[in-house]
Order: structure tokens, then sequence, then C-alpha cells
């Protein structure tokens, strides 16, 4: 495994990516969009394993999207899997070490505020972190912690909305929110979370877009909202409507990556 890795790396590095795309629950089908040369199964990657929730498939992508080369992570490792914060992070991490500059996350998401239903996009232009212990006394938005620069680029958001709208798609500028899961989260919890400002609520992207930032990378994220979050639906959540909808907005989804990929100032 660790021979087929530095084959893989050799190789990336000799032709840096400029991008490194991270594919969120039931979003395997983007993955057809990328003329892949080469790939590798994350279980390959030294520090990783392969993937265990359903709609991952656990694997790594070199190719040509738009004209650009981008790595391609087909999923990714949660926390509530049994995986520590290293290894979860590990793969943007890897994205920095094999030459990315850029780094766009994709994730599946609960709305939470009223503008997101079923099938609607956020851009995002911060988050909150549930995941860390005393978390209202950290930085960012909510609680009572410091100011901090959001980790995530104006300029890309910006070149994702104008994307967006050149194939007249709406794109909500808003927060997001990482909890550990795997449970949904509870509806006294949501009200929280809209108190603090959260738009929408994952299980992942906050600590890989700050370990993106820490490396020096530009980075970007977009949730696919797929169910209204706990107490706002009248319904309960499952697994099953999170991947049936994520998969019915794959192809929005890739038109955008594909016109954002191919933007002259990128």
């Amino acid at each position: 495994m660790m021979d087929q890795f530095s084959s893989f790396a050799d190789a990336v590095r000799a032709n840096p990516p400029e991008m490194a795309l991270v594919l969120g629950s039931g979003m395997a089908a983007i993955a057809e969009r990328l003329d892949a040369a080469q790939a590798i199964p994350f279980a390959a990657i030294p520090g990783l394993t392969a993937t265990s929730v359903a709609g991952h498939r656990g694997r790594l992508s070199s190719g040509i999207w738009a004209g650009r080369r981008v790595l391609l992570f087909e999923g990714r490792l949660h926390f509530y899997e049994g995986h520590p914060w290293r290894n979860v992070v590990l793969p943007v991490q890897t994205a920095a070490y094999l030459g990315a500059r850029l780094l766009l996350l994709t994730n599946a998401a609960g709305g939470i505020h009223a503008a997101l239903g079923p099938g609607s996009l956020m851009g995002l232009r911060d988050h909150i972190d549930w995941t860390r212990p005393y978390c209202w006394r950290s930085p960012g938005p909510g609680g009572l912690g410091p100011v901090r620069p959001s980790p995530y680029s104006i300029r890309l958001l910006n070149l994702l909305n104008q994307a967006a709208h050149k194939i007249g798609l709406p794109l909500f500028p808003g927060c997001y929110a990482m909890v550990t899961g795997p449970c949904y989260e509870t509806p006294a919890e949501i009200r929280a979370l809209q108190a603090w400002g959260a738009d929408a609520v994952g299980m992942s992207t906050a600590r890989e877009i700050q370990a993106g930032f820490d490396a020096g990378l530009e980075c970007a994220a977009i949730s696919c909202i797929t169910n209204k979050a706990a107490g706002l639906s009248g319904t309960p959540l499952t697994h099953e409507e999170v991947l049936e909808t994520a998969a019915a907005q794959s192809t929005r989804l890739a038109d955008l990556m594909e016109v954002f990929l191919g933007s002259a100032d990128l």
C-alpha cells in the first residue's frame, strides 16, 4: 500500500493539482465529471482507512476537470465512525502535500434557515464548531469566544456565486454548524444553533476547512440541504433521505462546480 501511494504521489506532484475537491454523502455521481488519470483507495494512503458510511466510496482520484488538474476525494472519514480527528483532517493535509492550492468541500446538511429546504445549495461564509469541549469559548461565530478571521475565502465564494448566477442556480450564503454525530440533533439543539446564527447543520467540514486554512490552502465549501433540521419539518430524519436528496441534486451541484472550475479568475 505504501508503494502504491508513493507512486501516486510522485505522479501527482510532478504536475500539481490546482484544486482538491471533497465529495459529501450521496454525491459519488459527481466523480463521473472527472477525466481521471489514476486513483487509489483511501486505505492506500498512510493514516487512512476505508470508509464505512453509505454514500462514501472512499477513493482518491487525480485527473482533469474543466481544463484544470483536480484531486477528487470520493467521500471522507468522520469522527463518529471512530476515527481520531487527526485522521479526519488527513485527506486535506494530503491534498496540501500533493500540491493543491485551492480546496472545495461539499457536504449534506440539514437546513435551519427558513429559506433552506431540501434541494437548496448553500455557500459557506463561516462555520460554528460544536465538536470541541466548551465550544462556546472557542473563536468564531456564536458563543463567547474571541473574533477570528473566517477560514472561507471571500474570493472563492464570489466566484461560486458568479458560477451559480450563470446557470440560474440559487446559492444561499450562510453559516454552517458542525456537530459530532452520528445521531441527528434534537429540536432543542437546533433552536440553540439557530440562536447562535447557524443556517445549516452537519457532521463534517469545519475541522477539515480549518486544517486546510492552517495548511495555507484557499478554502471554500458548499452544503447540499437534504432535509429540514430536527423539529422544523414534523417528520423523522433518516440517512436514506439524505442520500436520496443529495444524489438527486448531484447534477446541479456538478454543473455549478464545472462552471466554477472553468472560471478564468480561479
